[in-house]
């Protein structure tokens, strides 16, 4: 199947899902699109046992699109700017030392956590996985994924002060998550004695560092020029060239795009409108990015749903997701408890932040991705199909539970805000 009857039926289907979720279902909107797609998909197996022509035909297009290359080589880099654009310095200054400490070292605790409970269960039901497996997976899963968090934050109505950690810790997480899947990935690959710590430590500084770097020098470059001129057309084509360059450079340079993307999209974000855009230009900025977020995450979440044609449904499979719900949620509470003592009389955190950030850290489409690059030697079908369902019950369960949550602590703590 071509990649423009690939792309034209994704389309049609997102624009068929979000008529019906907008005219009868009002979900929130990438959760509604999702839920329609699972859906969607079950009706197509069900179909497919009175016509099998129906599942092979969705077979060939679930199996002709390349989930992985899709979203972290194509779609990432265009919904971490899009996200990015939009968020403001001065709240994330204010919050820098919580977000930086959730971002990174609350990823690495978070990804031993979860992989040594995982060890540990899979042992207790007599299923062995070797631990370096099970620290990829717990790799995988920690992320937030900005994604889905920053879409379904617009619903929830949580205070500023959450909202600004929530979002900040998701931007950045997501950089450092996947850094930290690829150095465990390696090795796996490799063996832990082919890889010293120092080797560790600096390919680790190399990927954040350097796309941190990367995306200053980068965003800086995009601002000098569109600082000279006065054409929103041209510089909405730079800023569209921005992203597309900085991702395909840092692949080239081997330091981390998503990382790169989100710091040139805070640095446009916050410089520009000041100095170099008129307000007309902002406006159309504004205006295309906006329209590339919703249609990415129309398409995103539509893939997600379809997912489900090719994850196993082994009832053994699907036990572990259910268990590892909990233990990712666990975990990610003790990941952000250290940070939250810490911070939390000296910037003010509202009551509860732990328990907010733990419901409100979805899980996306991101740890699909990493999911579906595993090795079939790193129980790739099994970790697939966990992740899914946490996935799954992250962006619909907590998805459509947190703006509640939110209004129920809010008015237990009526000064929260």
């Amino acid at each position: 199947m071509d990649i423009f009857t690939i792309i034209t039926i994704l389309t049609v289907l997102s624009a068929a899902f979000a008529f019906i979720n907008t005219k009868f279902l009002k979900l929130p909107f990438t959760i509604g699109l999702m839920i329609i797609a699972i859906v969607f998909t079950v009706a197509i197996n069900i179909l497919g046992m009175f016509n099998p022509i129906i599942l092979e035909e969705a077979d060939l297009l679930i199996e002709s699109i390349d989930f992985e290359t899709v979203l972290l080589d194509m779609m990432l880099s265009f919904l971490l700017f899009a996200g990015a654009l939009h968020t403001k310095l001065d709240a994330l200054k204010k919050q820098k030392g919580p977000i930086a400490l959730f971002a990174t070292i609350g990823i690495v605790i978070s990804t031993f956590l979860i992989g040594t409970m995982m060890y540990f269960l899979f042992a207790a039901f007599s299923y062995p996985i070797d631990y370096i497996y099970c620290l990829l997976f717990g790799a995988l899963i920690s992320p937030t994924d900005p994604i889905a968090v920053l879409g379904i934050l617009k619903d929830a109505n949580a205070p500023k002060k959450l909202e600004t950690k929530i979002v900040g810790e998701s931007l950045f997480n997501d950089g450092v998550g996947v850094v930290v899947f690829i150095v465990i990935f390696k090795i796996a690959q490799q063996g832990l004695d082919s890889m010293s710590f120092g080797d560790v430590g600096l390919l680790f500084l190399e990927e954040v560092v350097g796309g941190i770097v990367l995306g200053l020098l980068a965003g800086w470059l995009a601002f000098r020029l569109m600082k000279v001129i006065n054409n929103f057309e041209t510089e909405v084509m730079i800023t569209l060239a921005l992203v597309m360059g900085v991702t395909a450079l840092a692949q080239y340079l081997h330091v981390s795009g998503p990382l790169a993307v989100v710091v040139a999209g805070i640095f446009i974000g916050n410089k520009s409108p000041e100095i170099a855009w008129s307000a007309n230009t902002q406006n159309y900025v504004d205006k295309f990015w906006e329209l590339i977020d919703v249609l990415l995450n129309a398409l995103l979440f539509v893939l997600i749903g379809l997912e489900l044609m090719i994850i196993s449904l082994s009832s053994t499979y699907l036990i572990f997701g259910l268990i590892a719900i909990p233990i990712g949620l666990f975990a990610r509470y003790l990941a952000l408890a250290g940070p939250v003592a810490l911070f939390k009389n000296r910037l003010d955190f509202i009551p509860k932040t732990g328990l907010l950030m733990t419901w409100g850290g979805i899980r996306g489409g991101i740890s699909i991705a990493l999911a579906l690059s595993l090795e079939p030697q790193m129980h790739r079908e099994l970790f697939l199909t966990v992740t899914y369902v946490i996935v799954v019950f992250s962006i619909i369960v907590q998805g459509l539970t947190i703006g509640p949550l939110v209004k129920r602590v809010l008015k237990k703590y009526p000064t929260a805000d």
